[in-house]
């Protein structure tokens, strides 16, 4: 049964001159209980391999992955019809400058009311390293995991509380996470992990599971289903109804990566002092969008609701209209506020709907897989009062690439306990574009290549492409432009100070 085939037969859609006969329903009727019903017979035999005492959470996670199965093959076509989408109205994003910040008295008791998460699920393999990205080192030696510890270390000692760090493992760093957790074991934080669920990757044109077992010879089909997967997670951990019964009102979720993704009193407090019943449940927090983010995805209005429009969800003939700046002017930073009751009421109702993200893939064996996503922003659909606040661009600082880790390990940023502010001596706010070749790619390419990370206090753009390398105390200025063409080689002298130039050819001047 071919994929495509079977899908074109799911459209729920006319076809041009056609209409769709009962004969037709039938059939397409037909074809999908047939797939649905291979896919138990298979999760069932792929049951009994589970290792002895996770049967039943094994049990619980296929039962979700059925659940977004069926859906992938019922639903087809855009998920959103663009004429239905609206604008919002202004009120519907609040300005970050618009909150009260909270009376120092009352912090303590906001921050008891607080569940922090992180997402932790990435491996650091698009960055040429094995194991957690977490793991990766962003400043003075210490990882991404390293500073978010200390953020959370500032902030119960400063204000004598005991916010929980909570980090969302997948199967693929959940070990290695355990082990550098011990390393913490004399810091006031509590560490808390979870795993998200483990999903088997669909042969695509079988529209059956990959592997074959939960052994070792079959890692390469099983995959972790993306952050939307959170809730459940969360929900069948135990965790959720442990943090609602200590008398915990919100969790705020980031990418761990994200260095801007700090707690933030203002949205707490903004959370926490609005009545009851008209506080929202679920809080985005977006940002204006630049030139640099034109696929990231916005808010929108849509059939009354509040609603998350990826890139991906976009009409081919209307990509043009989403990138525009001036049209759509925001972008989801994927920094959460969500209501931990609100989280169990969508759980255990089911009324929690994510659109499906269709990840194709191609295994080392050359199989082609799917792989079934959602996304945590995805849900806020779901969930009342929603509203996004419109925060400052330094509470999204990604490190996506060694370009976004360039920017993070240079004088642009300083560290305080944890967290990175920007320098006071850049005159202008906005972070420099930089898009550094393939040779930089690998963290340990990208290290080798900087004899010292370059001064780029007053950097717009940069962009180096080639077999390039930096000496020490490099300053880069402006719009610097460095090619090496195939075959050639530069390196940029020691002390070299580069302003609005374009480098290209060979160029080599050692070091003395």
């Amino acid at each position: 049964m071919d994929l495509l085939n079977l899908r074109s037969i799911t459209q729920t859609s006319y076809a041009k001159g056609h209409r769709r006969t009962p004969s037709d329903i039938e059939f397409r009727d037909a074809m999908r209980k047939d797939a649905q019903f291979a896919m138990n017979k298979e999760l069932n035999k792929l049951l009994t391999t589970a290792p002895p005492g996770l049967q039943e959470k094994t049990r619980k996670e296929f039962d979700g992955f059925e659940i977004l199965f069926g859906r992938f093959l019922r639903e087809s076509g855009p998920s959103v019809e663009w004429d239905k989408l609206k604008l919002l109205p202004p009120e519907a994003i609040r300005k970050y400058s618009s909150l009260d910040t909270p009376d120092k008295n009352s912090v303590k008791e906001l921050l008891g009311k607080l569940v922090v998460i992180k997402l932790n699920g990435g491996l650091g393999t698009s960055m040429g390293c094995t194991g957690p990205k977490s793991a990766i080192q962003v400043r003075n030696e210490l990882t991404f995991l390293d500073l978010n510890v200390q953020q959370i270390e500032h902030l119960n000692k400063t204000y004598d509380v005991d916010v929980p760090l909570v980090l969302m493992n997948s199967f693929n760093t959940d070990e290695d996470t355990q082990k550098i957790l011990r390393k913490y074991s004399q810091i006031k934080v509590s560490i808390v992990t979870f795993n998200q669920s483990r999903y088997p990757r669909i042969n695509r044109d079988t529209l059956m599971p990959v592997p074959r077992s939960f052994g070792e010879e079959s890692i390469e089909g099983w995959y972790p289903p993306g952050h939307g997967d959170v809730y459940n997670s969360l929900y069948n951990s135990g965790l959720l109804d442990k943090f609602i019964n200590e008398g915990k009102k919100y969790i705020f979720i980031s990418n761990i990566d994200n260095m801007g993704a700090t707690v933030d009193l203002n949205i707490l407090g903004f959370l926490l002092n609005t009545p009851e019943l008209e506080a929202p449940e679920f809080v985005m927090e977006v940002t204006d969008k630049t030139r640099a983010d034109v696929k990231g995805g916005t808010l929108i209005e849509y059939e009354g609701k509040l609603r998350l429009l990826e890139y991906a969800q976009v009409p081919s003939d209307h990509v043009d209209e989403f990138k525009s700046v001036s049209k759509f002017k925001i972008f989801n930073t994927n920094n959460l506020w969500i209501s931990l009751p609100a989280i169990k009421r969508n759980v255990e109702e089911g009324t929690l709907h994510m659109e499906i993200i269709v990840n194709p893939k191609t295994l080392d064996n050359g199989m082609n897989v799917i792989q079934l996503e959602t996304a945590v922003g995805a849900a806020i659909k779901s969930f009342e009062r929603a509203v996004g606040i419109n925060v400052p661009r330094s509470r999204f600082l990604p490190v996506k690439t060694t370009s976004d880790l360039l920017i993070v390990m240079s004088n642009l940023y300083a560290m305080r306990t944890g967290a990175l502010e920007m320098s006071p001596k850049r005159s202008f706010p906005s972070v420099p574009l930089v898009k550094l070749g393939h040779q930089f790619s690998k963290v340990k390419d990208f290290l080798n290549r900087f004899a010292s990370i370059p001064d780029l206090l007053e950097l717009d753009h940069l962009t180096v492409a080639g077999d390039v390398n930096f000496g020490k105390n490099v300053s880069l200025r402006g719009t610097v432009i460095i090619i090496a063409n195939h075959g050639e080689k530069i390196d940029i002298p020691m002390g070299s100070i580069l302003e609005n130039k374009i480098v290209s050819g060979n160029l080599r001047i050692l070091d003395h």
